[in-house]
């Protein structure tokens, strides 16, 4: 009797099993791919263990919104990096450009001013502005290399800027109409009035010395080169006058005169040669062009 009890009490071997499980475990696989039997009981255990996937997954997430985080912020960065330094350099280009047009424009109008001259004419570039406030004298960068001489007359593309006082082998000084020493012989443009048109110096108004308070002269009048004292061939624009008063006691009108000439502006300038000098300047080219020969 004991060995009956025994022998039903004994467990199946791992084999054993090991096969009943694999059997139902077939049959599970069986059953749900082709039967809809366990569907609703798949949804409810799917249900039960999203809560749990997703904890689960919590820090494999978070690590990598971290890693996409930094990441964008340094692509962020860069390109930002990137598109300021794009910025600054067609900002700069942009400056250029418009620098270029200016120059492209002012040279423009110097040519087109030096055709309306019978003198013959070069175009020069200011170097450097005198930082001497009662000076009032710029350098330019032609000397007697290029046949620059003293009192030779400096325009710009709007009227006259001053005239050559001393001369180096490759630059040379320029006098400017405001210079308070400087007088110049001129005539009213309207009726050939002639009077001498001197400087006060520096964001100061020329003044025309030396005239009555009879005489015929008007605001906006332009002042023009008269040719008289050998200097300043006639006709070249000096300003126009913007205040004409009258001193108790004076002799003479104060008549205050604006440069033509863009005195503070201009960049480029042209040298003035006389019609007596063209022949000596031609022949000189000339010699030089047979020297290089």
């Amino acid at each position: 009797m004991s060995d009956i009890n025994f022998l039903f009490l004994t467990e199946p071997s791992l084999n054993t099993r090991l096969l009943i499980a694999l059997l139902a475990s077939l049959s599970l696989f069986f059953l749900d791919a082709y039967s809809t039997t366990f569907s609703s009981a798949r949804n409810m255990m799917s249900a039960v263990v999203y809560p749990i996937k997703t904890v689960a997954a919590l820090p494999y997430n978070a690590l990598d919104w971290l890693s996409d985080f930094s990441q964008d912020r340094d692509e962020l960065r860069e390109k930002n990096s990137a598109l300021e330094m794009a910025n600054l350099l067609n900002s700069r280009r942009l400056q250029k450009f418009e620098s270029l047009e200016r120059e492209n424009m002012r040279l423009r109008e110097l040519l087109g001013s030096s055709f309306r001259l019978n003198e013959r004419v070069k175009v020069a570039e200011i170097l450097t502005i005198d930082l001497d406030p009662f000076s009032q004298k710029v350098v330019i960068d032609k000397g007697n290399r290029s046949d620059v001489f003293v009192g030779q007359p400096v325009l710009d593309s709007s009227g006259v800027m001053g005239q050559v006082v001393s001369v180096g082998p490759f630059s040379s000084n320029v006098v400017l109409l405001t210079n308070p020493s400087h007088a110049i012989p001129v005539q009213v443009n309207r009726n050939g009035l002639r009077g001498v048109v001197t400087g006060r110096g520096i964001n100061k108004s020329l003044q025309l010395e030396y005239l009555p308070h009879n005489a015929d002269i008007r605001v906006g009048d332009l002042l023009v080169t008269s040719g008289l004292g050998g200097r300043f061939p006639q006709g070249y624009p000096i300003g126009e006058v913007i205040n004409i008063s009258f001193p108790q006691g004076g002799e003479f009108a104060n008549i205050k005169i604006k440069p033509a000439a863009q005195l503070s502006k201009s960049r480029q300038v042209l040298l003035v040669v006389p019609s007596e000098n063209i022949t000596s300047v031609l022949v000189t080219e000339l010699e030089e062009e047979e020297e290089m020969e």
